[in-house]
């Protein structure tokens, strides 16, 4: 492979066939199920449509979740240094780090991933009980009824293989015009207002933590402000009529939920696996929050150490190995999510609240579902965990739920993924970023050194990536926005204290 990522010793191997082969077969009984109408799209229209609908949807996705780990990744990069090998990665990051537009773009980029997931999920899951081929009951049980077929098929090709890419080919991923309309759109997302409860949760969030915005603009006045807080209150109603139909569609049994499953039990089903996917999407701001701390400032708890202990210890690969087991299983919760949520109205009960026919399909298509998991079980999470990252390793169900991510991790199921993103790279031409611009280090020799300040991270921001600044003492961090060269000093001394702790725990 040509970015060097793909790992072919006995026992990665092993895992590379036996996940390429799961994967493989994955998509061939999905395609099986929408070719013989046995989906939800397929069977409402046709198995054409529904084969259009799912592979679109999955190569957006793939789109949507490169990019935000390009156009994070390119944030504190001074993007003079690349502007003419690549300009469209250029024009990229001059919008996204352009006052909070970063903030913006992940915002609306959530609400993508859910949306495309409840779509593919429309188009190639499986609507009931189905018949394929003469499979084996515990075949059909595993791949359908469970859905280890869909969740294959959706993370691996549409999630983690360019994840893979993006992680180390930032330039090279974002350097095409797909890449400005998935900002684009997320953006756009953003600006109609639709997710604005989220900024109503954040100042919530920044109050109880006690600490203050720290938007790179100032607030809105005039007609600009009266725009802002109608949006944050059309975005409040629209969620909380989101959550009254999926309640009331739960309690009443028109869910596309199993068979035979009462209504309270549907309920907690769905409590349950809102509150896995929070804390998975939480725990990932936590960790890289805390990624940058000494050990001793990881929290004193019992659960904090542990939790600490396992995911920083030796070479540091339980980090990324931790992202790859909470990815499957942040897909596998958003799957059975939708089909909790998504609205099915038994024959002859009319539509619900007496609502027009119109509107009903709205309530059928799993928008409003995805739009209460977006804020109330994604966002919120990750705006809590920036907020008070020690508090979330304390958590017992963290240490739980790492172990869970790093067992299936361990499994390898997720490594044709691997195997995906270096046969891409390979026919994209992907190289290294380090080719183009350099390390970090040659990049500060040449007076070109990254500008972390363009990275807002802490209480009340989503991005993933280390918030060594916070913790630091307010003289310290007064010096530090006054003096680039101080502050680059700090975040070399943080890297180093890392590299410290890690040989210690090794």
């Amino acid at each position: 492979m040509g970015v060097g990522l793909l790992k072919w010793d006995p026992f990665n191997a092993f895992k590379n066939v036996y996940s390429t082969c799961l994967l493989i077969f994955s998509v061939v009984i999905v395609m099986g199920l929408i070719g013989t109408s046995q989906t939800g799209l397929s069977s409402q229209t046709s198995p054409a449509v529904a084969y259009i609908v799912c592979w679109a949807a999955l190569i957006w996705l793939t789109s949507v979740e490169g990019t935000q780990g390009s156009f994070v990744g390119l944030a504190p990069i001074n993007p003079e240094i690349y502007k003419d090998t690549h300009p469209i990665s250029y024009m990229c990051n001059k919008v996204t780090t352009m006052g909070d537009n970063l903030d913006r773009y992940l915002m609306g980029r959530q609400f993508m991933v859910c949306c495309i997931v409840f779509i593919i999920n429309m188009s190639a899951g499986p609507a009931g009980d189905v018949e394929l081929w003469g499979l084996p009951e515990g075949v059909k049980t595993a791949f359908f009824g469970v859905g280890l077929a869909m969740i294959f098929f959706t993370a691996m090709i549409g999630q983690l293989n360019s994840q893979v890419n993006a992680s180390v080919c930032m330039l090279d991923y974002c350097n095409n015009y797909f890449s400005v309309f998935t900002m684009w759109v997320a953006m756009a997302i953003e600006f109609t207002g639709l997710l604005h409860a989220s900024y109503l949760i954040a100042m919530l969030v920044n109050k109880l933590a006690g600490a203050e915005s720290n938007s790179k603009e100032e607030p809105p006045t005039g007609g600009a402000a009266v725009f802002y807080w109608l949006r944050c209150l059309v975005s409040l109603a629209i969620l909380s009529f989101c959550g009254v139909v999926t309640v009331n569609a739960l309690f009443t049994g028109q869910t596309t939920i199993w068979e035979g499953i009462p209504p309270i039990l549907s309920f907690i089903i769905f409590l349950i696996l809102m509150s896995i996917v929070g804390m998975l999407e939480g725990m990932q701001i936590a960790f890289f929050a805390c990624a940058k701390l000494r050990a001793e400032e990881r929290g004193s708890s019992r659960f904090a150490k542990l939790t600490a202990n396992l995911l920083f210890k030796g070479d540091g690969n339980n980090l990324p190995g931790f992202m790859i087991g909470r990815q499957l299983t942040v897909v596998s919760c958003m799957f059975f999510v939708a089909r909790v949520t998504s609205v099915k109205m038994k024959e002859g009960s009319g539509n619900m609240f007496g609502v027009s026919d119109g509107t009903q399909k709205l309530f059928d298509s799993g928008l409003l579902g995805a739009l209460f998991l977006t804020i109330v079980g994604s966002i919120t999470w990750q705006l809590v965990a920036a907020a008070f990252p020690i508090a979330f390793m304390s958590n017992p169900l963290t240490y739980i739920l790492l172990r869970i991510a790093l067992a299936i991790e361990f499994t390898g199921v997720c490594n044709g993924a691997w195997v995906l993103a270096a046969i891409h790279a390979k026919l994209a031409g992907f190289q290294r970023d380090e080719v183009y611009i350099g390390t970090a280090e040659e990049r500060a020799a040449k007076n070109m050194g990254d500008d972390y300040d363009k990275l807002q991270v802490g209480p009340g921001h989503m991005i993933k990536l280390p918030a060594y600044v916070e913790h630091a003492p307010k003289s310290l961090i007064e010096l530090m926005e006054s003096d680039k060269a101080v502050a680059e000093f700090v975040h070399k001394l943080s890297q180093h204290s890392q590299v410290e702790d890690v040989a210690e725990n090794a």
